[in-house]
């Protein structure tokens, strides 16, 4: 049993491999709006919001280097905001709100849902397009509901959830690094 969940892991990463193409359109997205002064919004729910969380950090505090801190921000992390937002606006617009306010033209959201239905992410990438920000979504084998708002698509294949956030884990590290060597922190 053992074996074989790690076997599974590894035959999705092996047909996963093959997409390099969304993973450099992703970067250079956001090398982008790092050189010009924009930020990266990162939403997601449960272990997405998570990984969230975890890529931001990863932007503002370092991957493998010191270096200068780069602007992301998780907007799944305050408890405030996103209990105010569900309470008065529905759980629907707890994203949306936050893009709403601190999103700005050519800033980058990178949401992130394994099924692509998640009506929050998928709000908040709706408002998103409309500031006219750049969107990166991170989904499993489906295209996310609003494909055709997004700017690059990083479908993982496959439908297991947890295999898909293991390799989204993987997709958020091969970015920064991308993004680092790029911006000479190597």
């Amino acid at each position: 049993m053992i074996a074989d969940r790690f076997f599974r892991t590894i035959h999705t990463i092996e047909k996963f491999i093959k997409q390099s193409e969304p993973l450099l359109g992703a970067s250079k997205i956001i090398l982008e709006a790092i050189k010009n002064g924009n930020k990266l919004l990162f939403c997601g729910n449960g272990g997405s919001a998570s990984q969230a969380q975890h890529f931001a950090a990863e932007f503002v505090v370092r991957y493998s280097k010191n270096r200068a801190p780069l602007p992301a921000i998780s907007i799944t992390s305050d408890t405030s905001v996103l209990t105010a937002g569900a309470n008065d606006f529905g759980f629907e617009s707890i994203f949306e709100r936050q893009i709403e306010a601190v999103g700005n033209k050519n800033d980058v959201l990178i949401a992130i849902s394994t099924s692509g239905k998640s009506k929050n992410v998928n709000r908040a990438v709706e408002k998103a397009h409309e500031k006219k920000m750049k969107i990166i979504y991170l989904c499993g084998e489906k295209l996310p509901e609003p494909h055709h708002l997004c700017d690059v698509i990083i479908n993982v294949p496959s439908r297991h959830t947890a295999i898909i956030q293991e390799i989204h884990e993987i997709i958020g590290h091969i970015l920064v690094e991308l993004v680092e060597k790029e911006l000479n922190y190597e």
